[in-house]
Formats: structure tokens, C-alpha cells, sequence
């Protein structure tokens, strides 16, 4: 039986609570964490949890309670502090997006995890849908040819009033807008795509909605891979419709999430002929709708994954070196729109912007937070299309 501890009872710690409640054989809450601790225990009412509710992280982590795993649903400025003293008590941890706020922290967390001999997990839930799982295994197959450019469309909508929220909407606290916190979905799906990260990014972005928020709204990148592929990342709040999307163009086929497929054959003259390649898109249609469903979706599919990982002494599907490189993408976005310059990868330690500070001290203020709340009342959040 594996104890599990949750920190941060917000919004997204609800998946989390639902997913673990998924496996009472294998898993128990034993406490829940909150800076609000009335939250803490409305959600420990709500699922009838029988555990301990405390409002701090240390104070449980000290309280002499079996934990074995720590879920950090906390915002990102506190991620790598509560992960890696989680670490450093000996637990295994799994942290929400993004993984931390800057390379540095993750750094720091990857160096907990080996110091202290435990698993961190980092939650990218979205490759546990079957959509995003059957692209991969769809492009991992070679039938499509290789990805010539990828078009990514984190595309959300978000009232002015999302902003209020105390932490959202400031370069200290939320560490960015939507190209780190809601693209940073379609971004860990993009490298897992990719099997790769890029060589170089071009990226501008700008806040046209918000003007309660310091940060983003909305920005475009341009990445270019060593091959010379390439693919286009649009990160927003602006999108009406939320209608998200990876695009794949290959060298063969067009294939996509949500699922379809397009394939083309030549004419003499270079053009294409009229009914395309059949043989080929009854081919992947074949090949995709053959792959078995994933037992369990969703953030309830990661939390299989972790749990098995903990079970067997194996590494979850999504570790914490997948969690940097996310990070590591989403830094050099930022750092070309900051700069308007082409920036290359791999970031060195270097970089100004590998450090939070870095990163505080050359951000973009598009407009100055001056007022905010402290808690939403509960209500229905969108977690995608996928």
C-alpha cells in the first residue's frame, strides 16, 4: 500500500484525489496540505478521506506520518521547494506542471531525486490520452514518414477575471502565462512527438486581453530542428473555442490530434491528383484505430504509471528529466521574446534566464497586477479537447 500525501488543494488537486481513489488496493491519502487549510478539509469532506489535514508542508513532512508519495498541486514558484524537501525526507514525489519556474530548479529537484534514492514524477497527463498516444505510436510506426513541421495549437479561453486569482498573472509567482502554464501541455507532447528538442527558437508574444496580468496572453514560436524541420507553437487565453490540436506534417501523410489523415500522391506536373494516396490513408487509418485504449486516461493514467513505477522499481513514463526539457523549451521561448533574438539550444548554466532571477529580471511587464483575491469559489474547470 502506498501512503500519499497531496499538497495544494486547488483546482487540479481534484484529479488527483479522483485518480488515486482509483486504486484503493494499491494507494491511500493519508494527508492533505494546504496554506488554506479549510480547503484542505472541504475536500477531505467531499471525498469522506480519512486522513490528517495540516497547513504546512514541513509540519506534515515532520509529522511522524507514512508518506511515501508526495503530489505537489501547488502554483509553480513553490514547486521545487516542496518537492525537494519531500525528497529530502525520503518520499517520492509527483509535481504538477510546469515541473519548476527556471532550469536551475529543476536542477535542484533532479539532484534531490538522486541524492535521496527516490522517484520524482512529473505530471504531463495528456500523453495518457488515447489521441496523444495513438499519434505517437502512430509516428514512432514510420508509416507517415518523418515530421517535416508540427503545428501546435495550445489554444485556451480565459475570462479577465482569471487573473484576479492572487498568484496568476505575475512573473514571481506563476513563473509566465499561457506559454508556461497551459502550452506547457502541448510542449511536453511536442518532444515526446519529436523524440528531440530543437536547435533554435524565434518567438514574439504579447498581452491583448488581460490587462490585469503581468504576463502573456498570447505568443507564436517558430523552433527549427537539426534536420531542418520545424514547428510552430501558439500559446493563448485569447482562443475562443479552446479548440486544441497537433498538426503533423510528414513526409508522406498528414496525421493529427485530434485523429485524421491526409496523404497526397504527384501528378507529371508536381501537383496532386484528385484522390490522393488511398492505399496509404486506409493504411494508417488501419494502423491507428488497431491500438488498444489505455486502461485509464487522464491524470488517472499518469497516477497508474507512477503507482506501477513505485511498485516494480521502474522510472514512470514521465520523469523529471522530461519535466526540464519542457522547462527548458518553454525558458528559450521566453528568452526570444524578451530579447526579439534567435536563441539556441541546449541552454547552458550560463544563460541569465537558467535562474529565476534571470528570468524576473528580463521579463516582459505587459501591464502591472493591482488588485487580486485569494480563492475562487468551485466551479468547472476546461482541461482540453484531446
Amino acid at each position: 500500500m502506498i501512503h500519499v500525501a497531496i499538497v495544494g488543494t486547488g483546482n487540479i488537486a481534484h484529479a488527483h484525489v479522483t485518480g488515486l481513489l482509483t486504486f484503493p488496493d494499491r494507494c491511500r491519502i493519508v494527508a492533505l496540505c494546504d496554506i488554506y487549510p479549510e480547503k484542505a478539509e472541504a475536500m477531505k469532506e467531499k471525498y469522506s478521506l480519512e486522513c490528517a489535514v495540516f497547513d504546512n508542508h514541513r509540519s506534515m513532512l515532520d509529522s511522524g506520518i507514512k508518506i511515501d508519495l508526495v503530489h505537489v498541486c501547488t502554483p509553480p514558484f513553490v514547486h521545487s521547494r516542496i518537492a525537494i524537501d519531500s525528497m529530502d525526507a525520503g518520499c517520492n514525489v509527483l509535481v504538477e506542471k510546469p515541473m519548476a519556474t527556471c532550469l536551475a530548479e529543476c536542477d535542484a529537484m533532479l539532484n534531490a531525486e538522486r541524492r535521496n534514492h527516490v522517484t520524482m514524477g512529473c505530471i504531463a497527463q495528456n500523453r495518457f490520452r488515447n489521441s496523444i498516444y495513438k499519434l505517437k505510436k502512430t509516428v514512432d510506426s514510420g508509416l507517415a514518414g518523418k515530421i517535416c513541421l508540427a503545428q501546435v495549437e495550445s489554444a485556451w479561453w480565459r475570462g479577465h477575471c482569471y487573473y484576479d486569482l492572487w498568484w496568476r498573472g505575475t512573473w514571481e509567482k506563476e513563473g509566465g502565462g499561457p506559454t508556461l502554464n497551459h502550452a506547457v501541455h502541448h510542449i511536453d507532447m511536442l518532444n515526446w512527438l519529436e523524440g528531440r528538442l530543437p536547435d533554435s527558437v524565434m518567438a514574439m508574444f504579447t498581452n491583448v486581453m488581460h490587462d490585469n496580468a503581468e504576463v502573456e496572453d498570447l505568443s507564436i514560436a517558430c523552433l527549427r530542428y537539426q534536420d531542418g524541420s520545424m514547428a510552430q507553437v501558439t500559446s493563448s487565453v485569447v482562443h475562443h473555442g479552446e479548440e486544441q490540436g497537433i498538426v503533423l506534417q510528414c513526409a508522406d501523410a498528414r496525421i493529427s490530434a485530434p485523429w485524421d489523415v491526409k496523404a497526397e500522391l504527384s501528378q507529371r506536373n508536381g501537383f496532386p491528383r484528385a484522390e490522393g494516396n488511398e492505399e496509404l490513408t486506409e493504411k494508417l487509418n488501419a494502423f491507428y484505430q488497431n491500438i488498444p485504449d489505455l486502461p485509464y486516461e487522464a491524470h488517472t493514467g499518469e497516477i497508474d504509471n507512477v503507482l506501477n513505477a513505485l511498485e516494480t522499481g521502474e522510472k514512470p513514463l514521465i520523469t523529471g528529466i522530461d519535466g526540464r526539457k519542457t522547462v527548458e523549451l518553454i525558458t528559450a521561448i521566453y528568452m526570444a521574446c524578451f530579447s526579439g533574438q534567435t536563441v539556441t539550444l541546449p541552454l547552458a548554466r550560463s544563460a541569465e534566464c537558467y535562474t529565476f532571477e534571470g528570468i524576473l529580471k528580463n521579463a516582459t511587464h505587459f501591464y502591472e497586477k493591482k488588485g487580486c483575491v485569494e480563492n475562487f469559489a468551485e466551479e468547472p474547470i476546461s482541461l482540453g479537447n484531446y
